[in-house]
């Protein structure tokens, strides 16, 4: 003996429409109802397609209600409005602020007014480079020639 087919009732459209407004999943309305999904659908497709629009419908009403209102409700409801369904956007702005007692800002002044030098210090003696080639110094190698006898003072002790 084969199970007895599913007859609608009026009750049971409205459950359903309902469940699927409040976004219910198809398998849980056709688990309260007692049915298959398979057989939800087929019996129940209206129902169904119409519950989300329903009730998308009503949030809107009374969203658009809200928004033409007074209160502090009406102004989150019509920036909310404006949005979703005008495309308005929020946008950021960033500032920024230098400060002109900056550490660095200082640093960059001294050396545009002294040139090179940030630091006093006597003049480097052209023979203290003399056996130095840009070979020497720019690939760090360890058997360049080695500093003449007389290296100016304010090079070996920083004064």
């Amino acid at each position: 003996m084969g199970r007895r087919a599913h007859q609608p009732d009026v009750l049971g459209r409205r459950q359903v429409e309902a469940m699927a407004a409040y976004g219910v999943p198809e398998a849980d309305i056709a688990t309260v109802i007692g049915v298959d999904p398979k057989t939800l659908r087929r019996h129940y497709r209206q129902e169904l397609d119409t519950g989300q629009i329903k009730a998308n419908t009503k949030v809107a009403e009374s969203l658009y209600k809200k928004a033409l209102g007074d209160g502090a409700q009406s102004v989150t409801a019509a920036i909310f409005w404006l949005k979703t369904r005008a495309r308005w956007k929020e946008t950021v702005v960033n500032e920024v602020n230098v400060d002109t007692t900056d550490p660095l800002r200082k640093l960059m002044e001294e050396i545009s007014e002294n040139g090179n030098r940030i630091f006093d210090h006597a003049p480097i003696d052209a023979s203290y480079r003399e056996g130095w080639s840009s070979e020497n110094i720019a690939g760090g190698c360890d058997d360049a020639a080695p500093a003449p006898a007389e290296t100016p003072p304010s090079l070996i002790t920083g004064g």
